[in-house]
């Protein structure tokens, strides 16, 4: 029997962990299975639409594109740019100088999001758009630099992540997840092709560990909020209007909710509310109709001059639209909502714009993919895989609703289809 296990869990460990095949999907189909843990969270907002349907088609157009690129061996057009490939560093340079500039004058101005969810949402809008490019510009910057050492150790890689840490440490005063998400995994992709493969079941054990963080570092944020601010009330939709059953319901539920340690509920809470959210974007748009290119619009619209409406906002009126009625809020007044990639598409274009984001998602990781197994691991591509593998993983829970990220996102896909390939390879 132990030589059973033992061959187990040697054959799981041969899995390449973050291949296109494996590590995406995995983390989506988690994702989901795990919200199904519920703790009566269903019946409190009345889930009635399925999810599944969307989400099993999203994998199978994921791994269809995939599959293409893969058997095709597509990989990134140049552009006729590959001359540029020489001034990457100096651009990624440029960009965390700004990040740095602008991060420093939101921390001199008292802008520190983690003292309270009212500071988080208000911050500085042009300055909070900005100091992302110092996380960003140093992720590439010891990504790089960590590629290219000739004789890579245990000792320096420990150096590399306590600059990893640092910065870290600096987004962490800003109260968002996201920027801590993407540095932490895109440096252990880095770590992974680069320094030691990661054994899947060390992953999944370290992914555990980060997940419960991440879940309580959000149930700690919430708790931190001062009550007394408008901002953070927590007063309920009227329910005079409901019928004497469906306010019982109603009241029955909330009661085996707050039954329940908060902790727990913390713990998948975010999972459960995509959940959530997503049954009731599609609820929304079988009563209402799709919006045609309204939230993937707003994402460019929302750095125009005015007052625009976030598509996180959009989302907000859309879930609540159909809450509020039922005497709750899914989302707080004046708070966003995170759709699920999966919702964003659905919101916007139904099953079709689903298919076509989730075939582009495949077609584009294994095209990148197929470039680090032709230039090898110590080239600019590994690094551009793993911050594009681990955006997109995020988004899985975000949705791709922000310029910034999207620019990113760009930047690298770019840097990687103009990047040179050297000349001594190690190979995948």
């Amino acid at each position: 029997m132990k030589d059973r296990i033992k061959a187990t869990v040697k054959n799981i460990n041969k899995i390449d962990t973050f291949s296109p095949y494996f590590f995406l999907p995995f983390i989506l189909m988690a994702y989901f299975v795990i919200s199904l843990f519920d703790f009566w969270r269903f019946d409190l907002f009345n889930v009635r639409k399925s999810i599944w349907p969307a989400v099993i088609l999203s994998v199978l157009c994921y791994y269809i594109g995939v599959y293409i690129a893969d058997r095709r061996n597509w990989t990134l057009p140049t552009f006729g740019l590959s001359k540029l490939s020489k001034f990457i560093v100096h651009f990624i340079v440029i960009l965390t100088t700004i990040g740095l500039v602008a991060y420093v004058l939101m921390i001199a101005q008292g802008m520190i999001g983690l003292s309270d969810e009212s500071v988080r949402r208000n911050l500085d809008p042009k300055l909070n758009f900005f100091s992302h490019l110092l996380w960003y510009g140093v992720l590439l910057l010891l990504s790089y630099k960590m590629i290219k050492e000739k004789n890579m150790t245990m000792k320096k890689a420990f150096v590399y992540a306590g600059l990893y840490g640092v910065v870290m440490f600096l987004f962490l005063l800003m109260g968002y997840r996201t920027p801590l998400a993407l540095m932490l995994f895109t440096g252990f992709i880095v770590f992974h092709y680069v320094v030691k493969r990661v054994k899947l079941t060390w992953f999944l054990t370290f992914l555990t560990v980060v997940a419960i963080s991440f879940a309580l570092f959000g149930f700690f944020r919430v708790v931190m909020e001062d009550t007394s601010q408008e901002f953070n009330t927590r007063e309920q939709p009227d329910r005079e209007h409901l019928e004497e059953d469906e306010l019982e319901k109603l009241l029955t539920a909330e009661d085996r909710v707050n039954a329940t340690p908060k902790w727990i509920l913390a713990l998948n809470g975010e999972m459960v509310t995509g959940h959530i959210v997503l049954s009731k974007i599609i609820e929304y748009t079988e009563e209402e109709g799709y919006l045609g290119g309204e939230i993937h619009k707003g994402i460019f619209s929302t750095v125009l001059p005015g007052e625009q409406i976030s598509p996180r906002m959009q989302v907000t009126e859309v879930v609540n639209s159909l809450s509020v009625e039922e005497g709750k809020y899914i989302t707080r007044p004046g708070r966003t909502t995170t759709p699920t990639f999966i919702g964003q598409l659905y919101l916007d274009g139904g099953y079709i714009l689903v298919i076509i984001g989730f075939l582009l998602y495949g077609a584009l990781v294994s095209m990148l993919y197929n470039k680090v197994k032709q230039a090898g691991v110590k080239s600019f591509h590994t690094i551009a895989y793993a911050f594009v593998l681990t955006l997109f993983t995020v988004t899985i829970h975000t949705g791709l609703l922000d310029l910034i990220f999207i620019l990113m996102l760009g930047f690298v896909i770019l840097a990687s289809a103009i990047s040179k390939t050297d000349k001594d390879r190690v190979m995948l």
